[in-house]
């Protein structure tokens, strides 16, 4: 599968490989969101999800892919660092505001950061329709998360707080997103990026979180957090492996737009199981945003 991978990089295949894996990427992260969001105190839950996809991954960089070059510590060591402050400032941002108001945020703004991160990393250009595609994507993105806002009943007392978290949030989503493409390009087989990135980058929420839990007064039972935990484990090889393919074989910033359709997939998870409502607005500014990544899309 590496070999063949290689081979469509930046070619007419690889495009549209690219493609489906941004989307896939898409539904899988909006999933992700609801599970860290959903029935456990979000740090708990991240917590879980690094332990399980942390030892799912080491015996496959141990014993499985190729080792890192030398020049790939210090881009894992970057990486685990801006890692680890985007799943700290996301698990504030969930304990501080409603998932259907902060995730909208996050994702709105990361994609913005991303297409300048890209343009100044790679050189990445993108057309007129290309940003009218952007600008219409981002309108929906923000015009759904001011409409979830209006409608907030909870956590209104906490709502700038969580606000400023969930931009400061994206902007670490724009910087993990364009340095972590340049990491996966940056070795012969990406599969050892991914291998490597995941044993590291679960080596340290699991710790805080077991601390939070000791110190609880009502602390949940393990063994469901744990099925969480491997159950997200899983659909995070999946979503961060999918969008980091993606930026290999193509462009990184249409990639980082086009994951944003994510805020469609969060909407329909927040009315299927978190039983909120979605009325015709909501509709409307859904479409926007798949019609902002179509554009997008179209343009290039």
């Amino acid at each position: 599968m590496t070999d063949w991978l290689l081979s469509i990089e930046g070619t007419p295949a690889g495009h549209t490989a690219a493609l489906w894996l941004a989307i896939m990427a898409a539904f899988l992260h909006a999933v992700f969101g609801a599970l860290q969001k959903g029935r456990h105190d979000p740090w708990l839950t991240r917590g879980a999800i690094d332990a399980s996809y942390g030892l799912m991954a080491a015996p496959f960089a141990l014993f499985v892919v190729p080792w890192p070059e030398p020049h790939m510590w210090l881009i894992f060591a970057i990486a685990w660092a801006i890692h680890i402050v985007y799943k700290c400032l996301q698990a504030w941002a969930y304990t501080k505001g409603a998932y259907t108001v902060v995730y909208p945020v996050v994702r709105g703004t990361g994609p913005l950061f991303a297409v300048i991160g890209a343009y100044l990393i790679f050189e990445e250009t993108f057309t007129w329709v290309q940003w009218l595609g952007v600008a219409v994507l981002l309108s929906g993105i923000f015009g759904l998360a001011g409409y979830n806002m209006m409608r907030l009943q909870a956590q209104r007392d906490t709502l700038n707080a969580a606000l400023g978290i969930a931009v400061l949030t994206g902007l670490f989503v724009a910087l993990y997103t364009t340095f972590d493409a340049y990491g996966i390009r940056a070795t012969a087989n990406p599969f050892t990026f991914l291998a490597w990135f995941f044993m590291i980058d679960g080596a340290v929420m699991p710790f805080i979180a077991a601390r939070r839990w000791w110190r609880m007064a009502d602390a949940p039972a393990l063994g469901p957090l744990m099925a969480r935990g491997v159950i997200g484990g899983l659909i995070a090889f999946l979503s961060f492996g999918a969008i980091m393919l993606a930026t290999r074989l193509d462009k990184v910033g249409e990639a980082a737009v086009l994951r944003e359709t994510s805020t469609v997939f969060a909407a329909v998870i927040g009315w299927i199981f978190l039983k909120e409502t979605v009325g015709p607005r909501r509709v409307a500014l859904m479409a926007l945003i798949a019609l902002g990544a179509v554009i997008v899309e179209v343009g290039g």
